[in-house]
Order: C-alpha cells, then structure tokens, then sequence
C-alpha cells in the first residue's frame, strides 16, 4: 500500500469514528431526554475540569448531591450511587449546567458563595450537622475542628467534625476545606492535601 493509500485509509476511519461518535452522542442525548421526561433519570451526572483535576458532579431532581476528585475513582463513585441510591444513572450536562458554571466562577476568583439546591441524604446525623454548618465559615477564612465543634454544639466532637469533613459528599460547593486542625495543619482531604493547598490559597489570593 503506497503512502497516499495509507493516508487516505487513516482519514476514511477517522471519518468514521467522527461519524459514529456524533451519532452515539445525539443518541445518547435523545435517552437522556427520553429518560428525564418519563421520569427514569434518578441520578444525572457530568465530568468538569477544574485547576485540582477532573471533578464527577453528580444530581438528584432535589439537587447536587455529590461532588467526587479523580483520586475518588469516578466509576466507583457512581457505582455506589448506584447501589446507594438507585441504578438509572445517566451522564446529562444540561441537568449540571449550572453546577458546572458555578464552579467556574469558583475557580476563576469571581464566585465566593454557591447559589445551587443540594441533597444531603448521603450523610445523617452529626455529619449532616456539620456539613450543613461549613458553608458558615466565610470564603477566605478557615476554623479548627474544636471551634467547628463548638459552633454545633458539640465542642468534644473535636475527631467527629473531622470525620464529618473527611466524608463530605459535596467537597468545594461544602466547603470541608476551610475547617483545619487545632494546630494549623491541613488535617485531611478527599481530594489530597495538594488540592486543600490549592482552594485555600485561591480564596485568600481573591479575598
């Protein structure tokens, strides 16, 4: 096969995937619409870049309900949404359009308070307390674990508060990030202490 053969061969194909892409897409874009109207989409979900690497952001029709870092393992996580909640599961931009645009804004410095409806019924109890209260500590500022406790009214759940912020379903938009310990350190994070690094630091350079 001469060059100008193989050239052209390469070209018919990447023609074809290009096809076939574009068909599965509208496709896939046809289910998605198919499913919502019937009522079938229990759980829609989209992955974003952001500056801390790919973000799974996943909605339930009562709001955002998980927010998942690359080190999470997105397959995994929606494979336990699945099992959690249910298994009609369907990659849908448009139903996390907003969530997405806001995290944009987020991370461009513009954004320092998120306006989206959220679903908390992954966490319970305590947890839930806690996670409900993060959003509290004002963007650019940060709270130990104690003071965190103490404003839940709790302050010798100090190891609690930090177990509520290491399984916050919803990282960034509930800002587990801004609560550190005791002593100053970074205390964990779902998404790695380098990206805990970078949210901070972001904030205080837009604060």
């Amino acid at each position: 096969m001469t060059n100008s053969s193989q050239a052209a061969t390469v070209d018919a194909l990447r023609d074809l995937t290009e096809a076939d892409t574009k068909t599965l897409d509208r496709l896939r874009k046809k289910l998605v619409f198919a499913a919502d109207r019937e009522g079938l989409l229990d759980i829609a979900y989209v992955i974003v870049d952001s500056p801390i690497g790919p973000l799974l952001l996943a909605s339930t029709d009562k709001g955002l309900i998980r927010i998942a870092f690359d080190s999470e393992d997105h397959d995994q996580v929606l494979e336990t949404l699945a099992a959690k909640l249910s298994p009609r599961i369907l990659r849908s931009p448009k139903r996390l359009s907003e969530a997405a645009h806001e995290l944009d804004q987020y991370f461009a410095g513009t954004r320092k308070d998120f306006d989206l409806q959220l679903d908390l019924s992954l966490s319970s109890g305590f947890r839930q307390l806690v996670q409900r209260y993060l959003p509290e500590i004002a963007y650019g500022h940060t709270q130990s674990y104690a003071q965190v406790a103490q404003q839940v009214g709790n302050p010798k759940a100090v190891r609690a508060v930090g177990s509520a912020c290491a399984t916050n379903p919803i990282p960034i938009v509930i800002p587990c990030h801004r609560a550190l310990r005791s002593d100053g350190s970074l205390g964990g994070y779902a998404g790695g202490l380098p990206a805990k690094t970078t949210l901070l630091a972001l904030e205080a350079a837009a604060s």
